[in-house]
């Protein structure tokens, strides 16, 4: 029986902590980093099994290769930055698509049952890669002068409000932009596991006596929540590397 004296084991924060599969020198090593290297190797090999002998009358995962290369190029950098700024930026918004969407995906595999997302430190530190592109670009493209007008959204035609939206948009440029940006993947993330664990623990639950009607509705809703997720994690790497897209276009544009 659970603490809340029904026996219905609720879901909570628990469901994100995982025991160390091994240790070394302090450095614990659990299930969730397992499955950000798997992620890592799965992309990576992919890709290399896709181009490392690319052939003019491409194999079938060649083509599966080309069109997954091609719907981020074309579908997302190109329509935001422009096939000749954004032709450079394509190797890393593909693999921040890829990588994500398999870290995403990891929630609906059986016995991984778990996406990688949902715990915030991995969608900040690609958000912090995005930010770091944008500061470094911003720099060189417009110099210190130019990048300050960038961060701030000088505009002498604002008048007696221009401090005021100056101090606004240095905060949010530089430091709620990247906050935002990986909160916007991690609470999906989240907020899907624990409604999938929710719904997959009371199916179960629900198994006893003339309860086996809501058992039965339980697990319907189950494998409608499981389709629903696996459209909002292609929809999140996608919004991911699109919203990076849109960084990069700030740092690229000519400042008026």
């Amino acid at each position: 029986m659970s603490d809340n004296g029904c026996g219905f084991p609720a879901p909570g924060l628990e469901s994100f902590l995982f025991k160390p599969i091994f240790t070394v020198g302090g450095f614990e090593f659990n299930k969730v980093i397992l499955l950000a290297v798997i992620s890592t190797v799965v992309v990576v090999g992919f890709f290399w099994a896709a181009f490392g002998n690319a052939k003019v009358v491409p194999g079938k995962l060649q083509m599966i290769g080309e069109a997954g290369y091609d719907f981020v190029r074309r579908g997302i950098v190109y329509e935001t930055l422009g096939k000749r700024e954004g032709e450079k930026y394509v190797p890393l918004m593909v693999s921040l698509f890829f990588f994500i969407w398999i870290m995403n995906l990891w929630e609906v595999i059986p016995l991984a049952q778990f996406p990688v997302s949902s715990i915030i430190a991995y969608p900040m530190v690609l958000a912090v890669i995005v930010w770091l592109t944008w500061v470094i670009l911003t720099f060189k493209r417009h110099g210190f002068v130019g990048f300050f007008k960038n961060v701030t959204g000088y505009d002498k035609s604002l008048g007696a409000v221009l401090p005021l939206v100056m101090v606004i948009e240095f905060f949010s440029n530089l430091l709620v932009r990247p906050f935002t940006h990986a909160v916007r993947l991690f609470a999906n993330m989240f907020a899907g596991h624990l409604m999938l664990a929710m719904f997959t623990v009371a199916s179960w639950y629900l198994l006893n006596g003339w309860l086996v009607v809501g058992a039965g509705v339980s697990f319907v809703m189950t494998a409608a929540l499981i389709v629903f997720e696996m459209f909002i994690q292609a929809v999140q790497a996608y919004v991911f590397v699109l919203l990076a897209c849109s960084y990069i276009q700030g740092a690229l544009a000519e400042h008026h």
